[in-house]
């Protein structure tokens, strides 16, 4: 007999993933107008402020006019947020400071007070996934902004002498300091009111965001490296803040990595090439450990496999297999360096040699190199392979069910499976707009889900082999199916049945996402037709161990749904100790001899061999007959 009621769970996951869609969707376009342009208030005040007051004493009165007037405009639509308590307190702390001209060393912290509380109201930005080339931001920029703005962004274009206020010098750098691309996009988009600068509603959005870039970039042309993106500045964070408030949020962050962020964004939409965000996390580890953060430095290795190189596998397996074990090996052995000391020469020279063999692969899967038969055969594993332990453990449930003659359960089982599906897409999505998932988040999801899968599957697999006897199973049906069938038992059977598909749902739209960065357009195709053959085989698969297991007399049915079920756990258990070790939860011990079978969940740690010796030692107790796990003839 077993019982799970995982009914209150998954209904509750799958509740709020639905009511918090609903509300983002009813809501998003309102707040983030309403915030966004309050945020642009706050942020021209703070930046323009100096041109009306110094020393107590206005400068310029039309400037200070303006000033007046937007911080009590700031005022009146703070009120009308909902949750906008604290920004109404920031909004009237800056309207008096303005009131009793403040100087500007004054004024702007509030404005940043006021910003952030701002972001925290607002829904999360959407950018695009990449910038436009730049020799067409030039040309756009030419095109829409120089008239005002002059050729090299110094505000002096042939209209400037005709303008009040006259336009933005984008090559101040002082000013630029206060400014945030959010700012810079929002004036882009909407225009500003009183002044010359009107909204370029003909260009689409990945246009008003390169420019935004491109301008924001003007007063930084001197610094032209490549930086490293700081542990924990999202590109959400970037373009909401100015460069002084981003350097006041990031202790860890210096003038210069903010000057060439500006000026070469590229690193800021590494997470778009699986390959360049590995690179980047990995050197962002080394330069942590080299100032002794070994946790950070553990920590940011560990992303830089899950967030980077795992979601290029599939595809790199496609091409070059012994090339991604060499990396997986390779970044396996600098994530063991961090955690220890004084490591600084080896773990220096293990980064060349990873980022060596990260370029080759950077190289290899390229639009221009990637081939159709590569895709296709990318696309066509990872959905077998992420989508036969799901179908395997969904199948074994139904045919329990019909050859138990039990065949109006069977709709629960399909339930969990389909609702599975829908959460794991919605889920999915959330990571994309609402809230962060993160690599190790996304794989101690997993672990854990297999590591339940794991436990019940053993049970079942031991329960049934309790009922290889026909008369143990005539006396159980008799004594209690229907009841507990009628019970927890059938959500408990959704449950397993959403679990096993859930654990998996995720990590493949993310693998299929990775892949269609790493191919052309015109190449979808073959992505497509390698997803829609790997379906037609599990589909044809399932039908046909469904057609001739259900055939077989009661006593092999249940002997070989037994081993099913039993193998099932020793893979599952396996995988579960990978992915919660790759999520730093549980220490990796190398085994003498490097092999790995992912297709039954061994890999070579003594971990996870131990993990799946326990299984396997149980197993076979179970089925040579040793009590207390041998067949018994009581339910």
């Amino acid at each position: 007999m077993f019982t799970l009621d995982l009914r209150k769970t998954s209904g509750l996951i799958i509740s709020l993933i639905m009511f918090f869609s609903f509300i983002y969707t009813a809501h998003a376009n309102d707040a983030q107008s309403d915030t966004r342009q309050l945020m642009q208030m706050a942020e021209y005040i703070g930046a323009d402020y100096s041109a009306a007051i110094a020393n107590g004493e206005v400068i310029n009165e039309a400037e200070y006019s303006e000033m007046t007037e937007f911080s009590a405009l700031a005022v009146e639509k703070t009120r009308q947020l909902e949750n906008g308590q604290d920004a109404v307190e920031a909004a009237l702390k800056l309207q008096q400071a303005i009131a009793d001209k403040q100087n500007p060393d004054v004024i702007h912290p509030i404005t940043v007070e006021l910003r952030n509380i701002l972001i925290k109201l607002s829904p999360a930005v959407s950018l695009p996934s990449e910038l436009l080339p730049i020799q067409q931001v030039q040309a756009l920029y030419q095109q829409n902004c120089s008239a005002c703005h002059g050729a090299k962004g110094q505000g002096n274009g042939e209209l400037a002498a005709t303008l009040d206020p006259t336009p933005t010098d984008f090559t101040d750098k002082e000013r630029a300091m206060n400014r945030s691309l959010i700012g810079l996009y929002d004036a882009i988009t909407n225009g500003i009111e009183g002044t010359a600068m009107v909204a370029l509603s003909h260009l689409d959005e990945k246009q008003r965001w390169s420019l935004a870039f491109y301008a924001g970039s003007i007063a930084f042309q001197d610094n032209k490296g490549l930086a490293t993106v700081p542990a924990g500045m999202s590109i959400q964070d970037f373009v909401s803040n100015s460069p002084n408030t981003l350097l006041n949020k990031y202790p860890t962050l210096d003038n210069q990595t903010v000057a060439e962020l500006r000026s070469n964004p590229e690193p800021l939409f590494a997470s778009n090439d699986p390959l360049a965000m590995a690179k980047q996390q990995l050197n962002a580890s080394h330069k942590s450990y080299m100032a002794g953060e070994y946790k950070t430095a553990q920590g940011l290795a560990v992303s830089a496999y899950l967030d980077g190189f795992e979601l290029a596998e599939n595809a790199l397996d496609a091409y070059d297999p012994k090339l991604r074990k060499d990396i997986e090996k390779s970044m396996m052995s600098f994530r063991q360096l961090t955690s220890q000391s004084d490591k600084q020469d080896e773990i220096t020279a293990l980064l060349e040699k990873t980022n060596s063999q990260l370029s080759e692969a950077q190289d290899m899967l390229s639009a221009d190199t990637l081939s159709d038969s590569t895709l296709f055969t990318a696309s066509l594993v990872i959905l077998l392979r992420e989508g036969l332990e799901a179908m395997l453990v969904v199948l074994a449930l139904v045919t329990v069910l019909v050859k138990t003659e039990r065949r109006d359960a069977v709709k629960y089982v399909h339930a969990g499976w389909v609702i599975a599906l829908i959460a794991g897409i919605a889920t999915w999505w959330a990571a994309q707009n609402l809230i962060s998932i993160s690599g190790a988040s996304r794989e101690i999801m997993e672990g854990v889900g297999a590591l339940m899968a794991a436990v019940i599957l053993f049970y079942v697999g031991f329960w049934m082999h309790s009922k290889t006897n026909a008369a143990a199973w005539q006396a159980y049906i008799n004594q209690h199916i229907h009841r507990h069938l009628s019970t927890g038992t059938l959500w408990g059977l959704a449950g397993l049945s959403f679990i096993a598909v859930y654990r998996e749902v995720f990590e493949t739209v993310l693998f299929y996402q990775a892949l269609m960065t790493q191919s052309a357009s015109s190449q979808s195709m073959s992505i497509a037709t390698g997803f829609v053959t790997a379906t037609v085989i599990l589909a044809v698969l399932f039908w046909v161990i469904i057609k001739y297991s259900l055939r077989l007399p009661i006593r092999k049915f249940f002997t070989f749904s037994t081993y099913l079920m039993l193998a099932l756990s020793f893979v599952l258990i396996g995988k579960a100790v990978a992915a919660l070790q790759e999520a730093d939860l549980i220490s990796i011990s190398s085994f003498p001899i490097d092999f790995t079978l992912s297709w039954i969940g061994v890999y070579s740690t003594w971990e996870g061999l131990a993990a799946q010796l326990a299984i396997l030692i149980l197993s076979v107790l179970i089925l040579i007959g040793i009590r207390p796990f041998g067949n018994r003839q009581t339910a």
